[in-house]
């Protein structure tokens, strides 16, 4: 299965045993929507609903941490997912967060995972079937292991300002990451991780929703001063649309990428990490040479 599947290719496949659809929909507090009661109202036949705030670590004081790999397990046994499945997600989210739930099931240990290119929108926009009501999948074995060398922590981050060993890009918007813009959490500061890159998330999509070609993909980050040969640390606000460059870079065969799961929700929240206002001050070569 490929990592980014069309709406024709699940409509044909759909009543495969192994399959498992799954809508990864997820809002923003001031989004004024909820998810799970979008889902029950109507979701493509036989999808389950993964709940992402269910799917962080209960203890941590930044919001989405990633959970251990037992909880992770016992969430995803409970959807029917386990070992041998072929999942499917799909978000009617303007966070793009089947992307999120994409990293988060190959962090730990999930093999055949893709995201339906264009979500619910092109779904509902072809006048394909849906139903309502709550889907409940038998409980399947889910074997977990964590990839971690697919995160970085607060201070890999702060350290690497100095070795520049990696590209930190962030996905938030231009002006959030400029400093222009007041940030949507109480108490944070504005601006970025000193030496970052700005490749917005929503450059990922063409305006129907569905992902870029390789080319637009390459060009929206090389635009920005990325070196695509280099390894990569990506960054947004609370670690969701990172996840979008993560998988986006996927689809362009580049693996070397780790996200910083923390974020901006952890930095900026920080008065001790140093911050940046205005718009990226580096660019590809100087960062080679740590200039």
């Amino acid at each position: 299965m490929e990592s980014l599947v069309t709406t024709q290719w699940l409509a044909d496949d759909m009543e495969a045993c192994d399959l498992r659809i799954v809508d990864a929909s997820s809002h923003l507090p001031d989004a004024g929507r909820n998810a799970k009661d979008e889902y029950e109202t109507g979701h493509i036949p036989g999808a389950v609903f993964m709940d992402l705030a269910d799917l962080a670590d209960p203890g941590a004081r930044i919001e989405n941490t990633l959970p251990g790999p037992e909880r992770f397990a016992s969430r995803m046994q409970s959807l029917g997912l386990g070992d041998g499945s072929r999942i499917v997600l799909y978000d009617d989210s303007a966070i793009h967060s089947a992307a999120r739930a994409w990293f988060m099931l190959k962090l730990f240990g999930a093999q055949n995972v893709a995201i339906l290119d264009g979500g619910l929108a092109k779904w509902h926009a072809e006048a394909r079937k849906v139903e309502e009501g709550d889907k409940k999948l038998r409980h399947r074995h889910y074997t977990a292991w964590q990839a971690s060398e697919k995160l970085r922590d607060k201070l890999s981050v702060l350290a690497n300002i100095g070795t520049r060993a990696e590209q930190v890009v962030d996905a938030r918007g231009a002006a959030r990451f400029a400093g222009s813009a007041p940030e949507p959490r109480p108490g944070m500061a504005a601006g970025h991780i000193p030496g970052a890159f700005n490749v917005p998330y929503t450059l990922m999509y063409r305006p129907d929703g569905t992902f870029k070609d390789a080319k637009g993909i390459r060009e929206a980050f090389e635009s920005a001063g990325v070196d695509l040969s280099r390894p990569i640390i990506a960054s947004c606000g609370s670690g969701i649309t990172a996840c979008v460059l993560i998988f986006a870079l996927h689809l362009i065969g580049k693996e070397d990428v780790a996200l910083y799961d923390g974020s901006w929700a952890e930095w900026g929240a920080d008065p001790a990490m140093p911050k940046e206002t205005g718009p990226a001050q580096y660019n590809a070569a100087s960062l080679k040479t740590g200039a």
